[in-house]
């Protein structure tokens, strides 16, 4: 079965795994079923890749933000930069920001950029595209207080979590994890989280999908992301696609 219409809601093209096809293989994505695909920044030098492809590839979209593994040397005007680059008609979110404790990285920095870039998100009315890596209590802390619109992706959260994500008004996105052979968790929220709040990713080039894990990851394998969370969820997969595109569309305001 080959399906169509996929909308991957978080990649990051401009990873340099991509180096040696990156133009061949975003051209190829309409012909192979992927409709849509929103490139995602990890700081400002990646936000201004992001709008170049976007603005070279018409499925392409991009978002701009700053990572929490990429604080080091940041400039100070930040924030106005960011403004600056959200005002671009091909950038659709804030993102990707939030929290990562996996690594030794202040975390008083960290939550500190967190929150600034979620007020500017509030200020200018976007949706964000939030991180959370190790870090749900302080992740959940700072959503209850603003309140944003948008997208926590590759959620890696339990369903009690999710319970309140969907409560505040948020939408989650799910990738190849779903499809790992000791995915309990990830398994849990696919089959519990409301269809309408449901969005698919690759978070390319990384965490590809069963039978491609370890290599890399690409738009494309969202396939088999939404076969296993359709067979979990007892509905067939083209509905999945179609459902989470819209779903994705409208989160990103993209028509």
């Amino acid at each position: 079965m080959t399906l169509h219409n996929i909308f991957d809601a978080h990649a990051h093209y401009d990873d340099k795994w991509f180096d040696d096809d990156r133009s061949a293989l975003l051209s190829s994505m309409p012909e192979q079923g992927v409709s849509t695909i929103v490139n995602a920044a990890v700081d400002l030098a990646t936000a201004h890749t992001a709008i170049e492809y976007a603005e070279a590839y018409p499925h392409v979209y991009a978002c701009v933000g700053i990572h929490p593994e990429n604080l080091e040397g940041l400039a100070d005007d930040y924030l106005d930069q960011l403004r600056e680059l959200l005002k671009h008609p091909r950038v659709v979110a804030l993102g990707e920001i939030g929290l990562d404790y996996h690594w030794d990285i202040p975390k008083d920095l960290q939550n500190r950029v967190f929150e600034e870039q979620l007020q500017l998100a509030h200020e200018l009315d976007v949706p964000v595209v939030i991180h959370d890596r190790e870090a749900h209590g302080d992740v959940m802390a700072l959503v209850r207080k603003y309140q944003p619109k948008g997208l926590l992706h590759c959620y890696s959260g339990s369903v009690e979590m999710l319970k309140e994500v969907i409560k505040l008004g948020m939408s989650i996105s799910l990738g190849g994890t779903v499809t790992f052979k000791n995915a309990r968790v990830p398994v849990e929220v696919a089959a519990a989280v409301p269809l309408d709040r449901l969005l698919l990713e690759t978070d390319a080039p990384y965490l590809s999908p069963v039978p491609l894990r370890g290599k890399r990851n690409d738009s494309r394998n969202i396939a088999y992301t939404a076969e296993r969370i359709a067979a979990i969820r007892g509905m067939d997969a083209q509905e999945l696609i179609d459902i989470t595109t819209e779903n994705a569309k409208r989160l990103y305001g993209i028509r």
